[in-house]
């Protein structure tokens, strides 16, 4: 398929630097504590990214699965509003520009996708990657979260990931990418961040912090995050003062919390919180209850959990 079809270059496209590095983030797949989500309206707004580079939404998009929005007003529709997966260019706070690949999990022709994101990667010489997610795990809010660092950034490993393990695991787009841009000899991170799976629902200020500290250490970014931290403490605080009320809810977390501070020292040998014969415990068997507790007071605030 040539990539003309399935991607259009802007006017911005003739003005990228050379050697930018490139982030990477899509919505869809695991997007515990709205990680994806938040960063990519974080770039688009607070960053204020110009689209570079726009794929064809006919091409990657299954759109009953994922149903445009439109505005009923009054007697007609209006402001037909279609996803969006693009390849932006932005700024840190320091002026540095970079590259990010941001939108919508592609449906559809994940290896065209990937051909054409390869083609854009030479044609401005991305100097590396990075990439982030958000994966539910059973680790309590009272923690830092950690997150999983994979790739050829070994120190980053090292000083950075909260456990290593072998295992199988459901692929996306992003681990397509991951492979196809270490083939090429650059250095590529990944980072899944670890969200407590009560909260994962949720619009997580935290998962957002996690995930810019690592594309700073990765990339060398410098992105403000003292907004971000401060809504964090709010939203830690209102989570709290919701299970501080309930005798049943601070059992629940205390097993969390015990579980976590036990398993987290063998971290390069296994998951964290696992069992003994290496299975993760059930959301439903430890936190059912949480999570129908925290679930029904974001509906009485009117909002997306507790965001």
């Amino acid at each position: 398929m040539p990539h003309a079809d399935i991607y259009s270059l802007t006017p911005l496209a003739d003005e990228v630097p050379s050697g930018l590095p490139l982030v990477m983030a899509m919505t869809g797949f695991a997007d515990a504590g709205t990680t994806s989500g938040q960063l990519i309206e974080f770039i688009r707004g607070d960053r204020q990214s110009r689209t570079v580079a726009a794929f064809d939404n006919d091409t990657f998009l299954d759109y009953r699965a994922r149903r445009p929005s439109v505005l009923f007003d009054q007697d007609d529709f209006r402001d037909y509003t279609a996803p969006r997966l693009e390849l932006a260019l932005a700024d840190d706070e320091m002026g540095q520009p970079f590259l990010a690949l941001i939108g919508y999990e592609p449906d559809l022709a994940w290896e065209a996708f990937t051909d054409a994101v390869m083609d854009l990667v030479e044609r401005f010489r991305v100097s590396g990657a990075s990439w982030v997610q958000g994966v539910p795990m059973p680790v309590p809010h009272t923690r830092a979260l950690g997150v999983v660092v994979t790739g050829t950034r070994g120190e980053l490993v090292d000083r950075l990931s909260a456990w290593r393990t072998t295992m199988r695991v459901q692929a996306t787009p992003l681990h397509r990418l991951h492979g196809a841009i270490r083939d090429t000899g650059r250095p590529v991170s990944g980072f899944a961040v670890l969200v407590p799976h009560y909260l994962a629902e949720t619009e997580y200020p935290e998962a957002l912090v996690t995930a810019i500290d690592g594309l700073g250490a990765a990339e060398g970014l410098i992105l403000p995050t003292d907004t971000l931290r401060d809504a964090g403490r709010r939203f830690v605080s209102k989570v709290q003062e919701q299970i501080d009320g309930n005798d049943e809810l601070q059992r629940l977390i205390a097993t969390l919390e015990e579980r976590y501070d036990s398993e987290l020292g063998d971290a390069t040998a296994r998951s964290p919180l696992t069992d003994g014969a290496g299975e993760l415990p059930s959301a439903d068997e430890i936190a059912a209850e949480l999570e129908r507790f925290l679930s029904g007071r974001g509906d009485e605030q009117g909002g997306r959990g507790l965001a």
